[in-house]
């Protein structure tokens, strides 16, 4: 060993162990190895912050962007009302959202399913009030194995077909990978699905003061407004499609008459529903049924640069000005600019219309104004503006635009039109251009500890390749192997790739180590087909840290995981892949040719 692979090495060893510590933010690790890497020589300089331009860390940023812009058109939403019934226990909805995530990504980047996905999570989670650790650790799982099924699944499949073509003259085929991984993605789904409950309950940063704050029994008011899909519906076909988290206290008709909302009521154009319930469940009530929020007396999307349109909660305080007030009597759009949506009293429900509401102190009220002058309205009123939480009420969605940027960006990756990279970047420009989501909010929804981790984690990572580490360590793997038998020798080759990976990236991991299997597989006589699958499967299933592949990346900020909640999870589930993937690779891919 050379003292530059000592060095390299040692970096890199230092900053696992302080990762495994815990003491100090994984981004602050991060930065310290780059430094460290950079003061004894194994970093160049110039390269010091080459990581912050590589593929991994645009696409993480990027999923996130487009994540964020899925969660707030509720396009999942529905797919989650459609199948609440037949998931009513956490782990029915682990199960659930595990197995279609593996499922998804055998057919488009794991990634993207990934992405796709989280959000549905999130809900089912706040739902269900349980930790949304609990879910999105065994999805990023489940998606890992869900790209072994076929060869376009992941991108250690595609490397790994390409090197069997110039070893044997011919390429895997797409569905070459199924047999194994479907066997390994079946036996992982269980798995996830039993024993998620490893994973400590974990609250992303902030959770705790936002389940604080928590607030139930909204009271909005909307409008049925001509071509909304409700009008000649009864009043108890709307209760059926709205579900039982939103109430409807009262009927107001187009002549402003109150009326008991009956079962066999019709309803009308222009009718105005007074509706109850919390802000998530009554924004999709409005969003699904194409109702129109009443008090909108400016049209949500009309702001431009400092004048966007933004949602806040607020408390009343004793000495406020609204104090006595109705919505209607404070005139609060024409005076202040802002718009009343929703009202919210503890003990009680309201069944007057919104705007005749009259306001008390500690009444939380839901106000829609311009973003640059909301802070100055909030104090001239007096109101308290509520710690930072997720509220879409009032806020501009466009469903269907968003899913259908997501669909184009998979569907080109998938036909190899573009790199996942571009594709990635593209669609999360074209979400904040299209209105999809906000330019503040894409800039939120970006873990940016998470993107300086991975950034200043490449280049010390790359110092083990550039520094010969990685052949000395290819070098004692074949050495190694020679006194095993071929099934010990084929568990090694995945241990191996499993143990680089989190180290290198996926790709890098097959480019390295599969030559070497398959040379040592022929040196002995055996077909080299066993072991690139044994390093396909090694190089594709990193459950050991957050950094080794995206997917467990990308859901490390909001699950609120540490870095070592991977290994109680991924250890076991490690165990399990190549307890069974060797047997099954060995059953479909004959050592003798």
């Amino acid at each position: 060993m050379t003292l530059s692979q000592g060095l390299a090495l040692g970096v890199l060893a230092a900053v696992m162990a302080l990762f495994l510590w815990g003491r100090l933010r994984y981004d602050i690790v991060a930065a310290l190895g780059l430094a460290a890497g950079v003061a004894v020589g194994v970093v160049p300089a110039d390269k010091a912050f080459s990581g912050f331009s590589d593929d991994i860390v645009i696409i993480v940023a990027s999923a996130l962007v487009v994540s964020a812009a899925i969660a707030r058109s509720g396009a999942l939403e529905a797919a989650f009302q459609a199948l609440a019934p037949w998931l009513r226990t956490q782990r029915l909805q682990i199960f659930a959202l595990v197995t279609a995530v593996t499922a998804l990504s055998a057919f488009v980047k794991n990634i993207g399913a990934l992405a796709m996905l989280i959000p549905l999570a999130l809900e089912m989670a706040r739902k269900g009030r349980y930790s949304a650790s609990a879910s999105l650790m065994p999805m990023a799982f489940g998606a890992l194995l869900g790209g072994l099924i076929t060869l376009v699944g992941t991108s250690p499949n595609i490397i790994v077909s390409r090197l069997r073509e110039d070893i044997a003259g011919k390429p895997f085929s797409m569905f070459d990978f199924a047999p194994v991984g479907l066997i390994l993605a079946g036996i992982g789904i269980v798995f996830l699905g039993l024993f998620h409950r490893i994973v400590p309950e974990r609250q992303p940063a902030g959770g705790g003061l936002d389940a604080a704050l928590d607030i139930k029994d909204y009271t909005t008011e909307a409008r049925i407004a001509p071509g909304s899909d409700v009008i000649g519906l009864t009043m108890a076909e709307l209760n059926r499609r709205i579900g039982s988290d939103v109430t409807v206290t009262t009927l107001i008709r187009a002549s402003d008459r109150r009326t008991t909302p009956l079962p066999d009521t019709v309803l009308r154009v222009d009718d105005a529903l007074v509706l109850v319930g919390d802000p998530a469940a009554l924004e999709r009530a409005v969003s699904t049924l194409a109702l129109k929020l009443s008090r909108q007396d400016t049209p949500p999307d009309s702001g431009e640069g400092d004048d966007e349109v933004c949602v806040v909660e607020a408390i009343l305080t004793p000495d406020g000005p609204l104090v006595g007030q109705s919505a209607q009597r404070a005139a609060l759009f024409h005076r202040h600019g802002v718009n009343l949506i929703a009202v919210s009293r503890s003990g009680q429900r309201f069944t007057e219309r919104l705007r005749d509401i009259t306001l008390r102190p500690g009444d939380v009220l839901v106000l829609q104004g311009a973003l640059g002058s909301l802070p100055e309205t909030l104090r001239d009123l007096r109101l308290l503006p509520l710690a930072k939480r997720t509220l879409r009420l009032g806020s501009v969605r466009r469903g269907v635009m968003a899913v259908s940027i997501l669909a184009v960006a998979m569907a080109a990756t998938a036909l190899g039109l573009v790199p996942v990279t571009v594709a990635f970047a593209g669609a999360a420009l074209a979400m904040v251009l299209s209105g999809a989501l906000p330019v503040r909010e894409a800039y939120e929804a970006v873990e940016w500890p998470i993107v300086v981790m991975l950034a200043a984690l490449i280049p010390v990572s790359d110092a083990i390749r550039t520094t010969g580490g990685t052949d000395l360590i290819a070098g004692l793997l074949a050495q190694a192997a020679t006194v095993l038998p071929t099934w010990g020798a084929l568990a090694l080759v995945m241990v191996a790739a499993m143990a680089v990976t989190p180290f290198l990236n996926n790709a890098a991991t097959v480019l390295v180590m599969a030559p070497i299997a398959a040379r040592f597989a022929m040196d002995l006589g055996l077909s080299p087909d066993a072991f690139l699958m044994a390093v396909a499967v090694g190089a594709a299933c990193d459950f050991l840290t957050p950094i080794g592949h995206q997917c467990n990346t990308l859901v490390m900020g909001p699950g609120g995981y540490r870095f070592s909640d991977y290994w109680r999870l991924g250890l076991p589930l490690s165990i399990l892949v190549v307890t069974a993937g060797v047997p099954a690779i060995l059953m479909v891919w004959p050592l003798v040719p």
